[in-house]
């Protein structure tokens, strides 16, 4: 997902594609740890995708 189409989330879907990332971030480390990781780069993709989400949720908090 882009910052562009991040930004026109509302406050409820930004809680959800969080959790979600982070979750599937948790699965691809457990399969890294176990060895079988199909797609390694997806670990960064998902790592920065939280934290660009995080970062336009605060932007947004601090706009009110």
């Amino acid at each position: 997902m882009k910052p562009s189409d991040m930004r026109g989330l509302d406050a409820a879907t930004f809680g959800a594609e969080v959790s979600a990332r982070k979750k599937e971030l948790m699965e691809l480390r457990f399969q890294g740890a176990v060895g079988n990781l199909d797609k390694p780069h997806r670990v960064a993709q998902l790592r920065r995708e939280i934290a660009q989400l995080l970062t336009i949720q605060g932007e947004h908090a601090r706009s009110k």
